[in-house]
């Protein structure tokens, strides 16, 4: 009997243990679990919001036809608006009615908005009063906002429960200094929960999915950019990117994505959660439908404004001559970063790209990547979680993890004797010069290289960061870099993808293979890359690929 006692309160303990750590559990997630429903209600009522200023607008213009409005390029966009062919009403209105579809049709199936900036009514009457010479160069222009960027009187989430409720008290420096250039900011856009996943979902505002293909994500972080410019409810995006944030989305939409050089424009007002990463730049930059856009962006923003704003930020105008050289170019020619085996689409883009810019009179010369291994395994996963990852866990405290994110943060969450090599002190500067040196000895220009596409299937978190390696690389360099879709995923692309391996034959490879299954006509990009503060000369170099690549007769 003793001993059936002993074994009858064994098991009450242990049933009373359990029942404490279910409430315990219960209680840390109560304060997420009440903020959730309170946030998707404030963006149901910014979705009414928005619809009523489309249907108030409408009333000004009856006769409105938005469609040819939405089809113009942005260049043409600015040009009608400067001239007055088209008023500001009718630009916004057509944009407001796209997103008001998006709202009513297809937000549920795509799901790629968070909230909506009622202000940007005020704004419009404000930029009605300007005399012509006081416009900017993006005035009337409508523009999209990753979630991040912090709007005077919006939350800035990442995603995190932590960050809702918490209405920012100014703009962010870039966000003023396109509202100077006259731009409009109307809506912001969807995100990972903590910004640190190639897919695109968080406990707040759900799943964004891919319009090209519902199967499958847009990418991420600023994969909601990606969707809503995909789709054409918006014409200019402002993106983030840490490991390929804005390159991968955009590779995976089929529009142009850039990331600058690290400080050639301002961070403050741009929330993240997890600041000072070693060896890894985050920076920000333009997401649009063509090179074109992405260079007038950068006109706009490279303005006294953002150097007055931000003293940290140098003042380096847009070199006009740089971009509008005809100058042939010595590129370098890279099918693979020698780490991560590129997809038959990856490869076959990069070779098609190359002999386009061969028959066009560019030099091509191979280049291979340096000690590939150690900038992915050290530098790149090293400057990503420098702590072990304790802030960006830190910041879960309390939060419901998305599952996007659960395989990083359940390898964060392992002994630190795991993963204590992760937190060295790395020299990446001298990992950057040794880039720089081979780089010169070639006598480069610019430097062509796979993107990470095609599109992945939602949720698969399992691919980890070393599938990163061709977007992170130029993190750690802090080189800029773009990407511009090229081709689209062959039949033949698809069969030959069955025999993929990858060069470790490794779970991550695997599961790659499985990710990017089932993308016949997905598109596929490449990236363009060049030296640090060269922004105009990649741009330029863009430019030429997507030239080249709309005038081939291959796959689209």
């Amino acid at each position: 009997m003793p001993g059936v006692a002993w074994l009858f309160y064994s098991m009450l303990v242990l049933l009373l243990l359990a029942l404490l750590g279910a409430a315990l559990f219960f209680w840390q997630h109560t304060p997420a679990r009440n903020k959730i429903p309170r946030a998707q209600r404030r963006r149901v009522v910014a979705l009414q919001q928005m619809e009523a200023l489309a249907k108030c607008l409408r009333q000004q213009e009856p006769s409105l036809d938005p469609k040819p409005i939405l089809e113009l390029p942005l260049e043409t966009l600015v040009q009608k608006l400067q001239d007055e062919e088209l008023s500001v009403e009718s630009v916004l209105c057509s944009y407001l009615e796209e997103m008001g579809v998006w709202a009513l049709k297809v937000h549920q199936e795509v799901n790629c908005l968070t909230d909506f900036l009622g202000e940007c009514e005020e704004q419009l009457q404000a930029l009605k009063k300007l005399r012509k010479t006081e416009r900017g160069l993006l005035y009337g222009v409508p523009v999209s906002l990753k979630d991040p960027y912090d709007c005077k009187g919006h939350d800035s989430t990442c995603g995190l429960t932590q960050f809702l409720e918490k209405p920012v008290a100014k703009d962010g420096v870039i966000v003023q200094v396109l509202k100077a250039q006259g731009a409009i900011p109307f809506v912001k856009t969807n995100i990972p929960q903590t910004l640190y996943s190639f897919d695109c979902s968080n406990p707040i505002y759900g799943q964004t999915l891919n319009p090209l293909n519902l199967k499958k994500t847009p990418g991420g972080s600023s994969g909601g950019e990606g969707a809503l410019l995909a789709k054409g409810g918006s014409i200019l995006g402002m993106g983030t990117d840490t490991a390929g944030s804005i390159r991968v989305p955009a590779s995976f939409c089929g529009i142009c994505g850039f990331r600058t050089t690290g400080y050639r424009l301002s961070l403050s007002g741009v929330s993240s959660a997890v600041k000072g990463k070693i060896s890894v730049t985050t920076v920000a930059g333009p997401m649009a439908r063509d090179v074109e856009s992405l260079a007038l962006c950068l006109r706009a923003l490279l303005s006294e404004d953002m150097h007055r704003l931000d003293p940290t930020v140098p003042f380096m105008p847009f070199r006009e001559e740089v971009y509008s050289s005809n100058q042939r170019l010595r590129i370098g020619f890279c099918e693979t970063d020698g780490f991560t085996q590129p997809s038959p689409s990856m490869a076959r883009a990069v070779r098609l790209t190359s002999r386009l810019l061969q028959d066009a009179g560019h030099q091509v010369i191979p280049f291979s990547i340096p000690h590939i291994k150690y900038a992915v395994k050290h530098l790149f996963e090293g400057g990503l979680f420098a702590d072990g990852g304790a802030t960006l866990l830190e910041k879960l405290e309390g939060d419901i993890v998305d599952p996007c994110i659960k395989g990083m943060v359940n390898w964060l969450r392992l002994p630190d004797l795991l993963k204590c090599f992760l937190a060295w002190i790395l020299k990446y500067t001298e990992y950057q010069q040794k880039f720089i040196a081979k780089w010169r000895s070639l006598d480069l220009d610019v430097l062509l290289m796979p993107a990470m596409d095609p599109a992945f299937h939602i949720c698969y978190s399992e691919i980890g960061t070393d599938i990163a390696s061709y977007m992170g690389l130029y993190n750690i360099l802090n080189f800029p870099a773009g990407v511009v879709p090229v081709t689209t995923v062959t039949p033949q692309d698809e069969e030959e993808l069955a025999f993929y391996t990858g060069y470790y034959r490794d779970s991550t490879d695997k599961n790659f293979q499985r990710a990017i299954q089932g993308s016949v006509g997905l598109p596929v990009a490449v990236q363009c890359i060049a030296l640090p503060w060269e922004e105009e000369l990649c741009l330029r170099f863009m430019k030429e690929v997507e030239t080249l690549a709309k005038n081939h007769s291959g796959p689209k």
